[in-house]
């Protein structure tokens, strides 16, 4: 998906890339190692790790565009290792068709120096041109390329990346940069406190409702598929009608859909109607945040979907490690997770879903059920990081 509004950010100078980082990622790094990877004059990808001894993951974001640039992020999970993190990085880079890169070492120079080398190795020999390779401590960036002292001081160049014009521009355009990624995971955490309590009880109601309607089915019904179907397409209808309107849901019917969630054929109703659009991004973020301990794979998974066809890479890794944490074996997480560190880009889905294209509104293609994905996802994890299965 391509949003029609996304904003043009002039980057001039390396102060501006720097600025415009934190934006394209969707919050300030630290203690990373950033790729910018451009085709022609144009940023397609940005991809992030931590330092090697760090504990959390590598991302890349987009589609955002910086000097008409379209960028794609994704998340990826890479060996321990300055050389392994720069060889996995580089790899995803290179997947992406683009000609030359900028790596950019956030931390300490006795941290950076050796991943960003290893980064620079690692982009060369994956036939990509190193533009420039910075180094950003405590509010000055260093150049490892550029030795020229009018350009560029032994002592490095101050910048502040929150009162630049690219940052300005940004911030005019819509888009946001969270202190650091603690504070996007926060975004998708449980809520507690008086909603969790309420949230309880509306999740024992709506499992009460659940069974009665499942005692209700017709002996013709097998097991009550075709309830649980009936009723999950009604709850998700709502769902999104709500939010499109800008509304928010109940207690009740947030419990209510992440029962029904829990059938496969209800989760696939709903994935075939998630695209990038804002208000679902929302949507999903909610019923993730609210649902019960063992209910938030299914959401979390559609958020993760969701952000990832919008190009919140980093969003959308954060979604899969929630949904992930909920249930590690759910078939939609890891199918999400593999593409997400494989570095596939939305573009891929461009068309999709394709609600509407039957024989009647609200049908789609016909194609093999998400369900079946299980296995696959599976087998595809066990490969090697990065590796295409």
């Amino acid at each position: 998906m391509t949003s029609p509004d996304l904003p043009l950010l002039s980057v001039r100078s390396p102060a501006d890339l720097l600025a415009a980082v934190p934006y394209l990622l969707g919050f300030h790094p630290t203690d990373s190692v950033v790729v910018v990877a451009l085709r022609g004059k144009r940023v397609v990808f940005v991809a992030r790790a931590d330092l090697a001894g760090t504990e959390s993951r590598p991302e890349a974001n987009g589609p955002t565009t910086v000097d008409q640039t379209t960028v794609d992020q994704t998340t990826v999970d890479p060996p321990p290792g300055a050389d392994e993190i720069a060889a996995y990085i580089a790899e995803i880079v290179a997947r992406q068709q683009v000609e030359s890169t900028v790596a950019i070492g956030y931390g300490p120079a006795e941290q950076v120096t050796p991943a960003v080398d290893a980064t620079r190795a690692a982009l060369e020999l994956a036939g990509l041109r190193v533009l420039d390779a910075l180094r950003v401590t405590d509010g000055r960036y260093w150049s490892y390329l550029c030795v020229d002292p009018g350009c560029c001081p032994m002592e490095g160049k101050a910048y502040d990346p929150t009162s630049s014009q690219v940052a300005a521009e940004a911030t005019f355009a819509g888009k946001v940069a969270l202190p650091d990624r603690a504070a996007l995971t926060s975004q998708v955490a449980p809520l507690g406190g008086p909603v969790r309590e309420s949230m309880r009880r509306a999740t024992r109601r709506a499992e009460e409702r659940a069974v009665r309607l499942l005692d209700s089915a017709p002996s013709a019904d097998l097991l009550g598929g075709r309830a649980l179907r009936s009723a999950g397409a009604s709850a998700i209808r709502t769902a999104m009608d709500r939010h499109r309107q800008g509304g928010r849901l109940t207690d009740d019917e947030v419990a209510w859909l992440s029962v029904l969630l829990t059938h496969v054929p209800v989760r696939d109703h709903a994935w075939e109607r998630t695209d990038g659009f804002e208000w679902q991004q929302a949507l999903w973020t909610e019923v993730t945040r609210r649902v019960e301990p063992g209910l938030v794979a299914a959401p979390a998974s559609l958020l993760a979907f969701a952000a990832w066809r919008a190009g919140h890479g980093a969003l959308a890794a954060v979604a899969v490690e929630r949904a992930l944490r909920d249930q590690p074996d759910y078939s939609l997480a890891l199918l999400l997770d593999e593409m997400l560190r494989n570095g596939v880009q939305p573009s891929t889905l461009d068309g999709w879903p394709k609600v509407g294209s039957g024989r009647r509104r609200g049908r789609t293609t016909r194609r093999r059920s998400r369900g079946d994905t299980r296995g696959r996802a599976r087998r595809r994890t066990n490969t090697r990081p990065g590796a295409l299965a």
